[in-house]
């Protein structure tokens, strides 16, 4: 449908839709960065989807109940702040439109879910949306069936561009999606064809529609500019058993000198180009000006919702006080009371009985402790159950007959888990974990970056995390894994040396709200080192003395994982020589950091030369191994410094030198 039949025979609808497209223009040329065509392409979708379908209160923008919207092409950002603003969100004033892309501004040049409660996930990535936006659907299907449809039902819309569906991540979350039959999932494929470096077939002739269709979805073609068209499909959507798949063909920067072009991807700035644009709009207001009338007709959709939501707190308020309590706890992710006794109470029964097993299984014992008490908890594997050991007792396989299970197989999906499990902590009411081998956090390493800078408590679980893993070889022995999620922010990185440790890590990790974790556990069995029953969390001061040095102090040996025990058979042998040694266990840095100087001094003193132990590479050691100020101690470090090789475990610790005698003789060296 051409600009001027719109106008013509879809005026009320033309002048919302117009509202985004010049909101858009005046921002990007106010701030003069941006990427304008999208907007100006998605505008009619986006004027239906909220007018006519999507279930939302813009005075409540945390309901539980509403329907999610996830800007998957996040590039595009000013389609949800125009729409933000226009129906009346608190956060989004007119001057943060102004101060689009502004140091301080709600309105990042991406959507940013940390900035404003309105936006429901981070977005920029491309890819990334329209994968976590599957944990969002999965969400949804497992708390529907575990607190009834008259509390929790709900849809979850996003709006992917070519780039998004050219990304690998899409592969695999569209894959998932169409085995699980998400019938709550709708996407909007914004189909314009246009790339940053031109016309979409100059990299890709896949025909997404067939793909979708091969995946198990619903899918419908339609002319993204026709307003009826559009409500058609998603009136379709929304009955369908599949999830669905709506191809939207548009024109990017529509009605602009930039249409259907690579220009029109980005910044459009030029004065004459967006003064003839608002002419063939029929706009002639001023810059960042939504005429009264128009203004209205937004307001009235952002408010529409308000009889929604108080029909669902009556609803909900219907339900048991256990129940509302138990809702409410989740999304606030608050742990169970119990949780901290029951873990003391296994950590007990482990000082005591002392098991010599590798910390993949301890997780296991650990997880059969939480998960019965936590059922917010939803676990999963890339096809490595057996081996990652995330399956708990308790727990029975997500599936379209299964819909309260709360394991998932996600199959060779580590990008694809990874994104969804985002969307699941996101969508609230679930704590995710998932697991594969540590060295793939290579392939799950983006939906991990995420994850910390959208600050959700995601639990990576990363089993078989060093050389110990043994004949396997150096394609799955990670080395330099631990440094790359050290190294990101927000982040906490586990690796325990025992069971008791493991349970330690495990309840700082489901009891975090705005970190998540990476929990590094080992394929070979680790002897119990923490045989002396502490109440306490000696693992969330991240780092303690493990082992007392007798006599006078001359070395600390600081040591993570499978190396703890290394690191106490050295010591054996250096004071049978006469030199106190001191062990310290460093599960977590980080947490070791957040501690205040004098508990980081008093574990840490200055003067005795220092030993790290760490079966992989040493970037990260040096601020513990010279101590803060750089120059508290000598220092040395037992570690990788290559890739591993094919061969038993034990040969591997020897060949590389991680052993009680090669520590010992650095110890040794450093006096």
């Amino acid at each position: 449908m051409d600009i001027q039949d719109l106008r013509s025979n879809h005026p009320e609808h033309w002048n919302k839709a117009a509202a985004i497209r010049v909101l858009t223009l005046d921002a990007i040329a106010k701030a003069n960065s941006g990427h304008s065509g999208m907007p100006m392409g998605m505008a009619d979708v986006a004027t239906v989807l909220f007018e006519k379908h999507m279930k939302f209160d813009a005075a409540n923008p945390t309901w539980p109940d509403r329907d999610r919207f996830i800007l998957s092409a996040g590039h595009g950002s000013m389609l949800i702040y125009s729409l933000l603003h226009l129906c009346g969100y608190k956060d989004f004033p007119i001057e943060e439109l102004k101060n689009f892309r502004q140091m301080g501004a709600r309105t990042a040049g991406h959507p940013e879910n940390f900035l404003s409660d309105a936006i429901e996930t981070t977005t920029g990535p491309l890819g990334q949306g329209i994968s976590n936006a599957v944990g969002f659907a999965m969400a949804e299907e497992i708390q529907r069936a575990k607190f009834g449809k008259k509390i929790v039902d709900h849809h979850t819309y996003v709006i992917a561009g070519d780039g998004c569906l050219m990304e690998g991540v899409s592969h695999e979350a569209i894959g998932l999606a169409g085995r699980h039959q998400l019938s709550k999932l709708i996407v909007l494929w914004d189909n314009n064809n246009i790339t940053i470096d031109g016309t979409v077939d100059l990299a890709d002739r896949t025909d997404q529609v067939m793909r979708f269709k091969a995946a198990g979805w619903h899918v419908q073609e339609i002319d993204g500019h026709n307003p009826d068209e559009i409500d058609a499909a998603l009136t379709a959507a929304k009955k369908a058993n599949k999830p669905s798949m709506i191809a939207c063909k548009t024109h990017i920067a529509l009605g602009s000198s930039a249409q259907d072009t690579s220009k029109g991807h980005g910044a459009l700035t030029d004065a004459t180009l967006i003064a003839d644009a608002k002419k063939v709009y029929g706009w002639d207001a001023e810059p960042f000006v939504i005429p009264q009338d128009i203004a209205d007709a937004w307001k009235a959709i952002g408010t529409r919702g308000a009889v929604d939501f108080a029909a669902w707190v009556e609803r909900f308020q219907s339900v048991s006080p256990n129940k509302q309590n138990e809702f409410n706890r989740m999304y606030a992710f608050e742990a169970p009371k119990r949780l901290a006794g029951k873990i003391r109470a296994f950590k007990k029964e482990i000082s005591e009985n002392a098991p010599k097993v590798a910390t993949r299984k301890s997780s296991e014992m650990v997880l059969d402790v939480i998960n019965p008490i936590m059922t917010e908890t939803v676990g999963g594997s890339a096809d490595l159950t057996g081996s990652n050991n995330t399956k708990s007792s308790d727990m029975s396989a997500f599936d379209i007959d299964n819909r309260g299970g709360r394991y998932v197989y996600w199959g060779i999906r580590e990008h694809g888990m990874a994104a969804a499990m985002n969307g699941m902590a996101l969508h609230g009411g679930i704590r995710p974990y998932g697991g594969t081998f540590m060295c793939f956090t290579d392939y799950a390493r983006p939906s991990m970056r995420l994850a910390a800078l959208m600050k959700i408590p995601s639990v990576f679980v990363m089993t078989h995390d060093s050389i110990g893993l043994g004949e396997d070889g150096p394609t799955h022995q990670p080395v330099e894994h631990l440094a790359i999620s050290r190294a990101t922010p927000n982040t906490y990185v586990f690796r325990p040396a025992d069971t008791v440790e493991t349970a330690e890590c495990w309840e700082v990790a489901v009891t975090s709200k705005e970190t998540p974790s990476v929990i590094s556990l080992s394929r070979q069995n680790l002897s119990t080192v923490r045989t002396d029953h502490k109440s306490a969390n000696l693992s969330a001061r991240g780092a303690y003395v493990l082992a007392e040095a007798e006599g006078k102090r001359q070395v600390i040996l600081i040591a993570t994982g499978s190396e703890v025990e290394i690191a106490l058979a050295a010591r054996e042998k250096l004071q049978a020589e006469g030199i106190g040694t001191r062990v310290v266990s460093m599960p977590c840095m980080e947490l070791f950091e957040q501690q205040d100087e004098t508990y980081r001094r008093k574990v840490l003193p200055a003067g005795p030369a220092r030993v790290g132990v760490e079966a992989a590479v040493r970037q990260g050691w040096d601020k513990w191994l010279l101590g803060e100020r750089g120059r508290e101690a000598k220092s040395a470090f037992v570690g990788m410094d290559r890739f591993g090789a094919s061969a038993p475990a034990g040969e591997l610790y020897e060949k590389f030198g991680i052993t009680a005698d090669a520590i010992a003789e650095k110890a040794r060296a450093l006096l």
